[in-house]
């Protein structure tokens, strides 16, 4: 009797044992194919096993919820949607859920694109549509909540590779992009602002314009110095990049037309810098902007490979002028206009 006694309390045993393991490891479908689940924001992880066992993808919650308990995997689920294989095991989808692997979009901002350009990459990547995106971006209700005293987000997305999850809201998206570039533009880059006697805006919207005119490192704090010494003299910046902000591509060629038009942010029109950034700065344009090089230089003239000759009075940049536009010529690849002269 006792005997038998052993014996059944030891199938119960190994069953009690095995069980589990069946659930976990043998996969409820054997077809293929892919499936997207969503688990909600605020899900607690007893939800996200009902989500699953709704999906048929485990057969016994108890056991999942189970496990989750004991690895502490309960305690915090990240919300978001997770792409699983049918025939992925229980415990395979476990791990997924574990690691919070959800589906991310990867969004490429590079230094310099404007608006129009990362709407662009989000529209390609599929988080926002180009429109929704551009309307997001000047939308005054949230330019306040992040204290953007701007026209637009111009400027304030930072220029880095970002992976958004999949269903993330596009305010949210932004919100990212415009905590990563606080992030970096802060401590003693925001004392220096202020010793400047400066605004994050105005700061951001000269970087910008280095941004756009720099292609060599070492010339940014240059570039910053001639539009710092032109600041101080109350003269014009007149900033190539400036004439076509929000007109054509700034890949296109920049014409005496376009620096004869009157626009905001033409800074041939305008005295100043413009009511905002026309780009989104590299942090080196950042620094480059809160330290310029301590020269007199208030002239730069752009050579074909768009390193420039700088000069402190109007007949050195003239004469500079002169040179680089006959070296052009010699090489056939003059540009119309000053846009290969920089400030004149």
């Amino acid at each position: 009797m006792k005997k038998n006694l052993f014996i059944i309390s030891s199938i119960i045993l190994l069953l009690a044992f095995l069980y589990p393991l069946f659930e976990m490891l043998i996969p409820v479908q054997s077809g293929g194919g892919n499936i997207e689940i969503e688990i909600p924001k605020g899900a607690t992880f007893r939800q996200a096993a009902d989500i699953l066992y709704n999906e048929k993808l485990i057969r016994d919650k108890k056991i999942f919820i189970l496990l989750g308990r004991l690895t502490g995997s309960d305690r915090k689920i990240r919300a978001g949607f997770y792409s699983i294989w049918k025939s992925m095991s229980p415990l395979d989808i476990f791990r997924i859920i574990k690691k919070g692997r959800i589906v991310v979009y990867e969004v490429k901002i590079l230094e310099g694109d404007s608006v129009l350009e990362i709407a662009d990459a989000f529209e390609k990547a599929g988080v926002s549509t180009k429109k929704d995106f551009l309307e997001l971006s000047k939308d005054p209700d949230i330019l306040y909540s992040y204290d953007i005293e701007s026209p637009s987000m111009e400027g304030y997305l930072f220029p880095d590779t970002y992976l958004i999850p999949k269903g993330i809201d596009e305010e949210e998206a932004v919100g990212i992009m415009i905590d990563k570039m606080r992030e970096k533009y802060s401590g003693k880059l925001l004392s220096r602002t202020k010793e400047l006697g400066m605004t994050e805006n105005q700061v951001l919207t000269l970087a910008s314009i280095i941004e756009k005119e720099a292609v060599a490192d070492e010339e940014r704090p240059l570039i910053s110095a001639v539009y710092h010494n032109r600041l101080k003299k109350k003269m014009p910046l007149q900033a190539d990049p400036t004439s076509i902000y929000g007109i054509k591509s700034s890949k296109e060629r920049i014409t005496l037309n376009d620096l004869k038009r009157k626009t905001p942010y033409n800074t041939y029109t305008i005295k100043g810098l413009p009511p905002g950034p026309i780009a989104s700065p590299s942090l080196r344009s950042i620094i480059a902007a809160l330290y310029p090089a301590d020269v007199p230089y208030i002239f730069f003239a752009a050579s074909n490979d768009r390193t420039h000759q700088f000069s402190s009075t109007i007949s050195e940049h003239l004469e500079a002028v002169k040179l680089l536009r006959e070296r052009n010529f010699n090489k056939k690849n003059t540009k119309e206009g000053s846009d290969a002269n920089g400030p004149t």
